[in-house]
């Protein structure tokens, strides 16, 4: 087993047992997690000893909110885990290639980045969850301001990539889509804990009433 550290959105993580699912459950949730699935890191707020995670199902409709105990963690992988992974798979999804493509081009902005979505569920698991269609998801570790110029710039770099890469910045506060910053909008999304907030600047505490 590996070693737990801090849980953050979007990570991986194996061991959430079928009986812990509530009884409504539908029931591709647990035979996804008897296929020895993870499940994915969310945000939510949640009592001491909990942690929010969605199920994906083989359809892209099927995706399903619940909680995970940490204590069950028996294993956990990080986006930043799997941004060389695709050096060991032999899928030849456009997703793939355009990591490759990303890969220069993020690491040349020296902050940690890191691989999710589709293709961090299927470098990290093996199990199939991309096809020709899907887009490239990254995240961005932004403890600090992000300017808007240097966004702009970061989303040109990667409109030269064979499919669609979406980015979304992580900020102390929540996650903000690196595209929507770059723009002009006085306001943008952040998503929370709490929800999804409308806010001018992603990194200031006090504008979110912390």
């Amino acid at each position: 087993m590996n070693a737990i550290v801090a849980v953050q959105p979007h990570d991986l993580l194996w061991g959430l047992p079928a009986c812990a699912l509530p009884a409504d459950a539908p029931h591709w949730v647990a035979e996804a997690l008897s296929l020895g699935q993870p499940v994915v890191v969310r945000r939510a707020l949640v009592a001491p000893g909990h942690i929010a995670v969605g199920v994906r199902g083989q359809r892209r409709e099927q995706r399903y909110a619940t909680l995970m105990n940490h204590a069950d963690i028996q294993r956990q992988v990080r986006p930043e885990q799997l941004i060389n992974a695709v050096n060991e798979s032999n899928r030849d999804w456009p997703a793939l290639k355009a990591l490759q493509h990303a890969h220069s081009v993020m690491e040349d902005l020296g902050l940690v980045w890191g691989v999710s979505g589709s293709a961090g569920f299927e470098l990290a698991s093996g199990c199939a969850a991309l096809n020709v269609d899907s887009d490239l998801d990254l995240i961005l570790r932004t403890p600090r301001l992000f300017s808007r110029s240097c966004a702009a710039q970061l989303v040109v770099q990667l409109e030269r990539a064979v499919c669609r890469i979406d980015v979304q910045l992580q900020t102390p506060h929540g996650g903000v889509a690196l595209r929507e910053w770059a723009g002009s909008a006085r306001q943008v999304l952040l998503k929370t804990e709490v929800g999804a907030l409308l806010v001018g600047d992603p990194w200031l505490l006090a504008e979110h009433g912390a």
